[in-house]
């Protein structure tokens, strides 16, 4: 009897994984203003090789504040860029934002899968699509997840919704 629910387990979880992505954004959707947690699920390595680089480049104008999960075994890189339009967050004003957030070590084999956890707040009105791009390096090779949804190398992507569609921002 344990089989069947551990192969319903793996069909779930195959399932959860967007088609032919082989980078993902979980969740898929938030509230714009929402503060949110994404996880950006790395699925294989380059050409079979292990991966030991990620660069996440962030939309900076529509992700703010974003804070990066450390991962053992790997150290962290933030580049800042300066925002065109400041804003005011916990009665501070903040003129600047994560642009880049670099994850170096590992190497995550390309048999394992691995995510890299961000947690951000998006900006406020600002609702539709939005593309992160991803960068991974690896042993022998690079992928460059930058591309259109349905393209070879698609970048992951958020669905951004109108605030009053979820009725509550998370913190």
């Amino acid at each position: 009897m344990m089989k069947i629910p551990m192969c319903g387990a793996a069909v779930l979880a195959a399932l959860a994984l967007p088609a032919q992505a082989h980078v993902s954004v979980t969740p898929v959707s938030a509230p714009a203003g929402g503060h949110v947690r994404l996880a950006f699920g790395v699925t294989h390595g380059c050409q079979g090789s292990a991966t030991t680089e990620v660069i996440l480049r962030l939309p900076h104008e529509r992700v703010l504040n974003a804070r990066p999960m450390p991962k053992p075994g790997w150290t962290l890189e933030i580049e800042r860029r300066v925002l065109a339009a400041p804003y005011e967050l916990h009665g501070r004003r903040v003129a600047d934002s994560v642009a880049e957030i670099r994850w170096r070590g590992g190497p995550l084999p390309n048999a394992h899968y691995d995510e890299f956890v961000i947690a951000a707040k998006l900006a406020d009105g600002a609702a539709g699509p939005v593309a992160f791009e991803l960068l991974q390096q690896c042993e022998r090779g690079r992928n460059e997840w930058v591309g259109a949804p349905g393209s070879e190398s698609p970048a992951p992507v958020l669905n951004v919704e109108p605030a009053a569609a979820s009725g509550h921002h998370g913190h």
